[in-house]
């Protein structure tokens, strides 16, 4: 059977059977458009082409182009999601991808706002203009819950109870989850709903919360960067991320006390350990304390 026919049907199984979010999609396309090109190169467009010396091959190429380790590490788990899938539907006779290894990955501790940055970042935009309120609502929105950027910007009006405290939102692989959303976030939102947000739709009504200009859903593109743009403003001397602050809050809440699981929940972890990488953030913060004030550190 051709590769490129394989790929496709692979892909439409993660989509229509697995149901996986678009942006995780997009990576295992495009992990397997890579390979697609190297077997094409190599003249291998059938799956009983390819062995396991085609596949190491592309990972050294992989690693030979200077992409990350963790980048080859994708790829490998592309391949070899795409060949179980392939040998449990009988496509294809053996899986070439069995008996490569990984490429260690040091775990790499997220990088988080203090608070001090935190109150910089989030008293920033100007809230008397309607765009300067939307964004102090979409920060303070963003802080207070440990959303992902994709699920902010998807985030409809009607997903939001500013009166119980809570919202609700869709994470990857289409799980449905609850997220307390506290006062003050809850008191800059209902400010942007009252007093900016009806002003940015003046060409029709939207189901979104946050819009543009123009009435227009907010794109991740377009949150990345208002939100490089008050980081400047602010003198926030880091590359600043959304997702840096959806680990600020993981690690502020942790240092504080909170419940592993409970934070787990919170941010639509599958698995606790993937949680647990904030307790290491938590444990260097007690470490640098320690250091910095200890009269014999």
């Amino acid at each position: 059977m051709d590769l490129d026919q394989c790929i496709d049907l692979y892909l439409q199984h993660l989509k229509v059977e697995r149901n996986l979010a678009q942006n995780t999609l997009s990576a295992y396309a495009s992990d397997l458009a890579r390979f697609r090109t190297f077997c094409a190169k190599r003249e291998a467009s059938r799956v009983d082409q390819v062995d396991g010396r085609l596949v190491l091959e592309h990972l050294i190429g992989l690693s030979e182009a200077r992409l990350s380790v963790r980048t080859q590490a994708r790829n490998l788990v592309s391949l070899r999601g795409l060949f179980k899938h392939l040998c449990r539907e009988r496509i294809a006779a053996a899986d070439p991808t069995v008996t490569i290894d990984l490429p260690r990955i040091g775990r790499k501790l997220p990088e988080v706002l203090n608070l001090a940055e935190v109150d910089q970042l989030l008293t920033g935009p100007d809230r008397q203009k309607p765009l300067g309120l939307r964004d102090a609502a979409m920060l303070e929105l963003l802080y207070a819950t440990g959303l992902r950027v994709s699920e902010l910007c998807q985030l409809k009006d009607a997903d939001l109870d500013l009166e119980r405290g809570v919202l609700r939102t869709m994470g990857k692989g289409r799980k449905q989850r609850l997220v307390p959303v506290g006062e003050h976030a809850c008191r800059v939102v209902a400010s942007f709903r009252q007093d900016a947000r009806p002003g940015l739709l003046k060409k029709g009504p939207s189901d979104y919360l946050f819009v543009t200009r123009r009435g227009q859903p907010m794109t991740r593109q377009g949150f990345w960067k208002l939100l490089r743009g008050h980081a400047v403003r602010a003198g926030i001397d880091k590359r600043i991320t959304p997702h840096m602050l959806r680990h600020s809050f993981a690690t502020h809440l942790i240092e504080r006390g909170a419940d592993l699981r409970a934070v787990q929940a919170m941010l639509g972890h599958a698995d606790i350990s993937t949680t647990q990488i904030y307790t290491h953030v938590s444990r260097q913060h007690i470490l640098d304390v320690y250091r910095k004030h200890h009269p014999r550190a």
